[in-house]
């Protein structure tokens, strides 16, 4: 039985970060993948994947064309699947090869097979080769998530799918519903609306993404109502029934049928802890296969074990997770770890994008902050105009008292790389003075920031900052000069 100082379970975005890190500190390193390749559910069926696809379809569609040329608009105009299929083979060929390049330079050794506990410090691999045991003083868990597939929906990898499924479509469908309003849910409905695939969405909510500022939301709404799609909020299902090699009918709990060629069940995700015998280690997931751990170490209550990832929820991001593996790695081995951030940005690859930062609207008024905010329509900036934008914008909120910033949400092109200005300007303390004082490039959609922080600033009361805030900020905005320096 080999020995190492760390064991990570997982090869995704939490778990290759952990494995890098603890081998920075000079620790030796086993990574276990129970798929072919190193990668994870990020790099084959999740994050990575479905960025290629909007990519491919965006560009084979022409629809970044359409504002100035019509909706007709097409740079292709047989979009098979086979030709969204080619372009992804390219892609994760490449996110393997950089990651086992990164394993191989910082000394990682990984193995692929299913893992499973023995005792808390012994796993059991099962793979071609047969069983293989190893030990370790330190375990970290990044299995990641799986499809939640719930017994009374009839999956075949055809016609009612997965959102792991979907990737491997034998043949683009006329019409899609997609059951379930998440994250994914609507990244993917939006993606195929953009192929010109009728679209329906179900979703027993109110509304979709919650947690996003409503403003936007309901912006982000009626662009996809606008494009055709149907939106059926507030709609419990009763029964899927395939009726047919290219037909099947939803059936609502209100009586209504939908009828489609294609279903994704999009409605939830479970942590992947089938199989690895956590009772063996003291450890057992929720309901939906999640692990508790606490959030600043992420330490699970067997204390050499820790767990990192969409394996302890919310929020489920690429980001967000591979910082949680480095610092649980530091964590493990003593070495300084900060606090996971306050604040990061959440990015929806949805067509529009959305992405926020910071405080919505609602929270602020939850939390009875006097606040203003400020407006920028991407249509009303140069660059907008050159790009031939017709819908999305910027909105930003500052706090009557401090003039700081609280939050950023924007909806349209490019919102998940504009947010990161706002990002470090609100994390480093900036207030509106920042934005109202500074260049931007021109024409550039971030000028949205500009026009949107004027647009707070004409509504604010007419009297200079307080002598204490005017101090926060010149402080704030040297710590992002000696940041911009060092970097």
């Amino acid at each position: 039985m080999q020995a190492y100082d760390l064991i990570v379970i997982g090869s995704g975005p939490a778990g290759r970060r952990a494995a890098v890190q603890a081998a920075k500190l000079k620790k030796s390193v086993l990574v276990v993948e129970k798929g072919r390749r190193v990668g994870g559910v990020c790099v084959h069926t999740g994050t990575i994947p479905s960025k290629t696809l909007r990519e491919t379809v965006l560009n084979l569609s022409g629809w970044r064309e359409r504002g100035f040329y019509g909706r007709a608009h097409r740079a292709k105009h047989d979009i098979t699947a086979n030709d969204l299929r080619q372009r992804l083979s390219i892609t994760l060929d490449h996110e393997v090869e950089v990651l086992e390049h990164q394993f191989a330079r910082n000394n990682v050794a990984w193995v692929t097979g299913t893992a499973r506990f023995v005792d808390a410090h012994t796993i059991e691999v099962a793979n071609d080769s047969g069983m293989q045991y190893f030990s370790a003083e330190k375990i970290i868990l990044a299995v990641g998530t799986a499809p939640y597939r719930p017994p009374h929906i009839p999956f075949d990898g055809e016609i009612v799918l997965d959102a792991d499924e979907i990737l491997d479509l034998k043949r683009l469908p006329r019409s899609l519903a997609v059951i379930g309003g998440s994250v994914i849910g609507i990244e993917y409905a939006t993606i195929f609306s953009a192929l010109d695939v009728k679209v329906t969405v179900i979703d027993p909510a109110e509304r979709v993404l919650p947690f996003i500022d409503k403003e936007l939301v309901d912006e982000f709404v009626h662009d996809m109502r606008d494009r055709g799609m149907t939106l059926r909020f507030e709609s419990k299902l009763k029964a899927v029934k395939k009726m047919g090699q290219d037909a099947c009918l939803i059936e609502l709990e209100d009586g209504r049928q939908i009828w489609s060629e294609m279903i994704l069940f999009a409605a939830g995700r479970k942590g992947a802890i089938d199989g690895l015998s956590l009772e063996a280690c003291g450890l057992a997931g929720d309901e939906r296969g999640r692990i508790d751990v606490n959030r600043e170490t992420y330490q699970t209550k067997v204390p050499h074990i820790y767990a990192v990832g969409d394996i302890i929820g919310f929020p489920s991001l690429a980001s967000t997770s591979m910082e949680q593996g480095r610092i649980a790695a530091c964590w493990a081995f003593g070495a300084n770890a900060h606090a996971p951030q306050e604040f990061f940005p959440y990015g929806i690859y949805s067509v529009p994008e959305l992405s926020t930062i910071g405080m919505t609207e609602e929270q602020v008024r939850a939390k009875k902050i006097p606040y203003e905010c400020g407006i920028a329509r991407f249509r009303e900036t140069s660059r907008g105009h050159i790009m031939g934008l017709h819908s999305g914008f910027m909105k930003m909120i500052f706090s009557l008292e401090t003039r700081r910033l609280l939050g950023v949400h924007i909806v349209g092109e490019g919102a998940t790389e504009l947010i990161h200005i706002g990002q470090a300007v609100l994390n480093l303390g900036g207030t509106l003075d920042y934005f109202v004082e500074n260049t931007f490039n021109y024409p550039t959609l971030a000028e949205a920031y500009k026009i949107a922080a004027l647009d707070a600033w004409n509504r604010m009361p007419r009297q200079q900052p307080s002598a204490s805030a005017f101090e926060e900020a010149t402080a704030a905005l040297a710590r992002f000069a000696t940041a911009a320096r060092a970097v």
